[in-house]
């Protein structure tokens, strides 16, 4: 995804001083003059200075505004929230007349690795799976085409049902197409390519919140066309994908109605809907520098000149923001809604205090959420998981045995702890072969790049005497590969281990990722070679493989530089494999330290300590050695307190991080949609 441009990038003055307001062809009436119209100039304020009203709501009719669901298009964790957080709240609540509405893009193309098609009336998302839709009417969307004019898009509106899920479809093949142009970065996929038409990420999500807005002033404008979908209460934008949306229903309805192209009391509907901001990872935040000009010519039309004028940042002590829709010059979808959203929620608590505290995490909004907090109306709900989704899978289980002939992993629980054992001799088997077999391994696992396997065949007997630590999340620097590599070195070197683990480390991404992987296997080799053998370090992806990896670990290495919610410790725990974590964001809030994983005693970001004592701080210096600490003691409970570790493995298995049990998420989010705060 787009990364955030240093200042040295653009100038705030050059940038916006380009913008060719006369070229733009106006649909419908004059624009308005730029003097200061106090229905905008005040509202980003009053947004993050002030708790805010919250209107009446009895009955939730909630739209969850998403770029992605994880039914239909899932990259990250914020596609599984999509679906997981409104089939659990409507399980919850929809007997009493409460529910959760997914809107999101429909999605036609081909990545390469992603595929969705439309045949008839049956829609095939990008997850293959099908669910028929209905045609309910076509909207048509104000936005700068491929000739830099505003011009109207064509939106085909559809509706579907999945599970207790209603689901509203928006097509367009300009802007949701999915077949990748030649130029994508080979990092981009799914929703976030560059399309051959020309449309990136931002400039597509961009449109989205267009077409929700368009969407929701024929629903508030009561269009016949329109009667089968309800006009919704509360709208949660899913991130920074639909970032727009707060701008568009707080000053586009002033200028639309300024300019009567809408009713007083459409407008005043329409603002009245509270906004909530879902903010997953604040390092994202739909930059787009060369589009600035287009993007926001697009959203605001012939109305862009007075609410750039008006559109005033909260606070002033940031030089980078004086204004609510661009940080540096720069058009950022962010932004819009951190000023302008009724409340911002983030996917776990103690993201919220880095976040608001930390500039490290906050970034160019850390003041502002921290004023936010103060205000009430910037809080942390952490994210949920459907247990029996992460759980050992008979059905997934049986997978790994079919894709790896000759294997027999087993299905266990916490009462059942004997079988991950036996998966950890099945897993020695199978790393084994894969190591001396390269037929099998190309046909087996043909995607993915094994460096240096070697035969450990011989540790099948003494399995249970070696304890077998794992990762299998994405080669991205967030997640600390060369973290937990110069651990590991930094043990060997002080000679700290005294039985050699087995660590198996790798996903799919960054060469530079792997490459700290292959430094550490090459110099642990030069330490100790009977070390070295084994550690497997591997890049790609395979989910039977990692499915394997985790069914035979003890424990899940998390060295994370930040992890806002994190799902994948709640599904190391479902398997019983002990996450040994950095303490930064939700590994905080979802890992008790020495109940049911491990946790560093500190925690670094760039500038200064986030996490532990001021004495502990001083004392480890670092990531690298608070990280070497958390391994050693995970190293002394698996030698020395086997009891302890079982019953840390069953803790691990027992906890629950479902969206609706007692007291969990989705109660949280019912109070803040029916009253505005926690």
């Amino acid at each position: 995804m787009i990364d955030k441009p240093t200042s040295s990038k653009v100038n705030q003055r050059g940038l916006l001083s380009k913008i060719e307001f006369g070229k733009i062809s106006a649909l419908h009436g004059e624009a308005i003059p730029s003097e200061q119209i106090s229905e905008i100039y005040e509202v980003a304020k009053q947004q993050c200075a002030a708790a805010g009203k919250w209107p009446n709501i009895h009955k939730i009719n909630a739209w969850m505004i998403s770029s992605e669901t994880a039914t239909f298009m899932k990259v990250g964790g914020l596609g599984v929230v999509a679906t997981e957080l409104p089939e659990a709240f409507n399980s919850t609540f929809q007997n009493q007349g409460d529910k959760i509405t997914v809107v999101t893009p429909l999605y036609l193309g081909d990545t390469k690795h992603k595929k969705a098609f439309l045949r008839k009336n049956i829609y095939t998302g990008a997850e293959n799976r099908s669910i028929e839709i209905k045609k309910i009417s076509t909207i048509n969307v104000p936005f700068v085409g491929k000739n830099n004019v505003l011009q109207s898009f064509d939106v085909g509106v559809y509706t579907a049902k999945k599970g207790l899920v209603d689901y509203i479809f928006l097509k367009n093949h300009r802007f949701f197409s999915i077949t990748t142009d030649y130029r994508n970065p080979d990092c981009q996929d799914g929703c976030y390519v560059l399309n051959k038409l020309g449309i990136n990420e931002v400039e597509r999500f961009a449109f989205f919140s267009k077409a929700v807005f368009v969407l929701l002033k024929s629903l508030c404008a009561d269009n016949d066309d329109l009667v089968e979908i309800s006009c919704p209460n509360v709208l949660i934008a899913n991130d920074w994908h639909s970032g727009a949306i707060a701008g568009l229903t707080k000053y586009m309805t002033v200028m639309l109605q300024k300019q009567g192209r809408l009713e007083a009391q459409t407008a005043e509907r329409i603002r009245n809907i509270p906004v909530i901001h879902l903010a997953h990872h604040l390092g994202y935040q739909g930059w787009d520098n060369q589009n600035t000009v287009r993007i926001l010519n697009s959203l605001y039309e012939n109305a862009i000149k007075p609410v750039l004028k008006n559109a005033k940042a909260c606070r002033k002590d940031n030089p980078r923001i004086h204004n609510s829709l661009v940080v540096d010059g720069v058009y950022n979808q962010a932004c819009c809604n951190f000023h302008l959203a009724d409340r911002v929620v983030t996917v776990s608590r103690n993201y919220c205090e880095e976040v608001s505290k930390e500039p490290d995490f906050g970034y160019d909004f850390c003041k502002l959420l921290n004023l936010r907090k103060e205000n009430g109306t910037f809080v942390g709900i952490v994210n949920g998981y459907d247990k029996k989704l992460i759980t050992p899978n008979p059905k997934k289980i049986n997978c790994i045995n079919n894709h790896f002939v000759g294997f027999n992993f087993g299905c266990y629980d916490e009462n059942s702890l004997e079988i991950k054992k036996q998966n950890k001799r099945e897993f020695i088997r199978l790393i084994s072969k894969l190591a001396v077999d390269a037929d099998y391994r190309r046909k087996t696992l043909p995607l993915i790049n094994f460096y240096k396997f070697e035969d450990i065949s011989e540790l099948e007997n003494i399995s249970d005497e070696i304890p077998m630590f794992c990762a299998t999340s994405r080669l991205v620097e967030q997640k600390g590969y060369d973290i937990v590599a110069s651990a590991i070195i930094e043990l060997y070197k002080a000679k700290k281990i005294k039985v050699a683990p087995l660590f198996i480390l790798g996903g799919a991404g960054d060469m530079k990722c792997f490459e700290h992987l292959m430094k550490l296997k090459d110099t642990v080799a030069d330490l100790n070679p009977e070390a070295a053998k084994r550690i497997f370090v591997f890049r790609g992806y395979k989910d039977e493989f990692a499915y394997a990896i985790q069914l035979a670990s003890d424990f899940y290495m998390m060295p994370c530089r930040f992890e806002p919610c994190g799902l994948t410790q709640m599904e190391a725990m479902a398997k019983g494999s002990l996450p040994v974590a950095m303490s930064t964001g939700g590994l905080v809030d979802t890992i008790e330290d020495g109940t049911d994983g491990f946790r560093t005693l500190v925690f670094f970001g760039n500038t200064r300590q986030v996490y532990g004592s001021e004495k502990d701080g001083k004392h480890f210096k670092n990531n690298v050695n608070a990280y070497a600490d958390v391994l050693l003691k995970a190293l002394d409970v698996f030698a020395n307190h086997p009891q302890k570790l079982t019953e840390m493995e069953v803790a691990a298995m027992r906890k629950d991080f479902s969206w609706d049990v007692k007291e969990g998420s989705v109660y949280q989010y019912y109070k803040l949609l029916t009253s505005g705060h926690l």
